[in-house]
């Protein structure tokens, strides 16, 4: 199983609209390294759920429940790619990006190294420790 990190703006998709919806096609990315990412990412991988902007932490938990297909939202003609996520829980104590960046465990995460990637993978040692430290 692999490890991964979504990025959203708290202000177009909040995670806790998620949670009441359950369930989001994760489409829209138009960068293509982080479609390649999507393209790696299998059925039970966990997903930590980032906001951006304003908030810029680790908000909650999810699931890849649907491999990689067709974005919907993809201009005629071009191969982007989505997947669905499920909601799988809300951290109780939100992780922020000061707490990773003070923290020297976690200068390999890509969130510290390429900012505007919006999906990214986490190595599984990483995203435990954010899991501990939002519990």
């Amino acid at each position: 199983m692999s490890t991964w990190l979504v990025k959203q703006e708290p202000s177009t998709y909040p995670f806790s609209r998620f949670l009441k919806e359950k369930k989001v096609v994760w489409d829209g990315v138009r960068n293509y390294q982080a479609r390649n990412f999507l393209r790696a990412m299998q059925i039970g991988d966990s997903v930590l759920y980032y906001h951006s902007v304003d908030e810029r932490a680790v908000v909650g938990l999810a699931k890849v429940t649907r491999t990689a297909f067709p974005d919907p939202t993809s201009p005629k003609g071009e191969e982007w790619t989505s997947v669905m996520l499920t909601a799988v829980r809300a951290l109780p104590h939100p992780v922020t990006l000061d707490q990773l960046k003070s923290d020297k465990k976690f200068s390999e995460l890509l969130l510290l190294r390429q900012s505007r990637l919006s999906v990214m993978p986490v190595p599984p040692k990483l995203f435990s420790a954010i899991v501990r430290m939002g519990s």
